[in-house]
């Protein structure tokens, strides 16, 4: 008797599940993804990659992968219904993440965060945004050639969600994702946050490779100051542009641009001070969660997630390199008011980190020459560039699928 109930204990531990002996659901791999998590945990506390984010990443991440405690996930030892049988972070995924509701608010709060006082000062930063975006189609396209590696299966759905991690934006890329490819969902809001974290990491040797010492140098004419009716004006008028030209992608674009009226209005500093600070806050921590809890074991360790996070890397470095060639080409057209390219770099959504990384490359070969404000035009620029990249990515994807599925069998017999 004594042994019965001491085996039917050990079947409920941990150990039993990590070695795989208690079903298909469990095993070595949730191992390896908890200690996956304990380095999410390391980046964000040691080296203070993004910790806002890295941190309920990679707790949701440990959470999810713990055999038998179902947090992420419903118990199917409990009926359907019963108190319990769901964890607390599937309550979460589902009613913020798979609804689209998470992305939303985060938009949200990053407007009423925003000054668009850079950008509407010097509009022409706009391309620099745009140009960043590169990234996002190019990743498109090397995700359907993956395809035809064996073990490596993306459709256009997922190429188009894969793809939008080039933008280097959290939010869009989930939004997109849970639309288009919600069985990526993991591995991509991984890569899609990672990035954003390594932007110290991996921009600076890009943006050194394509200038000269003279461009990093280059210091641009001081901002015209912007009036208060400008900056009320400017999130009415790009919702209306964005509501007749591209309805798919108001719901991101309409937060925003809300959350931007409430701190630019003047009148309405308790909701924008909420929508920043208190929602914002409670927002991350729900989102961090959720997205750590799509890294179980048994749907990361695929081939198709190492394939993600290269395409995430090429997406991203691309992005960042257009930037700073159409920097450089508008010196060229425009040799009389010239732009510091590094300021391109800047173009990806990482805001306001992407800025500042802009900044301090500048501040290395010149102490004098401040390039924040600068930066911030293309870097917000670059939240509403991929906000539309989004949207033109859901209106044409259920179009264009029929034709990318007629040529596959075209494209493997010349890769062939």
């Amino acid at each position: 008797m004594m042994g019965q109930y001491f085996l039917e204990l050990w079947h409920t531990t941990g150990i039993y599940g990590f070695l795989g002996l208690g079903g298909a659901d469990f095993g070595w791999g949730n191992f390896v993804m908890i200690l996956v998590g304990f380095l999410l945990l390391f980046l964000a506390v040691k080296k203070g990659f993004e910790p806002l984010l890295l941190i309920p990443i990679g707790f949701g991440c440990i959470l999810s992968n713990i055999p038998f405690a179902y947090i992420a996930s419903a118990d199917p030892s409990l009926e359907a219904g019963a108190q319990g049988a769901t964890g607390f972070i599937k309550i979460l995924f589902d009613s913020g993440i798979q609804s689209g509701l998470f992305p939303i608010l985060i938009f949200m709060g990053v407007g009423a965060m925003t000054d668009f006082g850079p950008l509407i000062a010097n509009p022409k930063t706009l391309l620099l945004g745009a140009a960043a975006q590169f990234g996002i189609f190019a990743a498109l396209i090397g995700a359907l050639l993956l395809s035809f590696i064996p073990g490596i299966n993306f459709d256009l759905h997922a190429a188009a969600s894969i793809g939008i991690i080039g933008g280097a934006d959290g939010p869009t890329a989930i939004y997109v994702t849970t639309r288009l490819a919600q069985d990526l969902l993991g591995p991509i809001a991984v890569a899609a946050y990672s990035y954003m974290a390594l932007v110290p990491v991996i921009q600076p040797p890009i943006m050194k490779a394509l200038t000269t010492q003279e461009e990093r140098k280059i210091k641009m004419q001081q901002l015209r100051p912007v009036s208060k009716t400008e900056k009320i004006i400017f999130p009415i008028s790009v919702l209306m542009v964005c509501a007749f030209l591209l309805p798919s992608a108001t719901p991101l674009i309409g937060a925003l641009m809300f959350g931007n009226l409430l701190k630019e209005s003047g009148v309405t500093g308790r909701l924008a001070d909420t929508a920043s600070n208190a929602m914002m806050n409670i927002v991350t921590i729900c989102l961090g969660l959720s997205v750590g809890s799509k890294m179980e074991a048994s749907h990361f360790l695929q081939l198709n997630t190492l394939g993600i996070l290269l395409l995430g890397a090429v997406a991203f470095s691309l992005g960042t390199a257009m930037g700073v060639i159409i920097a450089k080409l508008m010196n060229k057209l425009d040799p009389k008011h010239p732009v510091n390219p590094l300021i391109g770099a800047a173009g990806v959504s990482a805001v306001p980190m992407a800025a500042r990384v802009a900044s301090k490359v500048g501040q290395q070969e010149d102490p004098q020459n401040f390039l924040l404000m600068h930066a911030m035009g293309p870097n917000v620029s670059g939240v509403i560039g991929s906000a539309v990249a989004a949207g033109v990515l859901m209106a044409c994807v259920p179009v264009m699928e029929p034709l990318v599925n007629g040529l596959r069998p075209v494209l493997a017999i010349l890769g062939a």
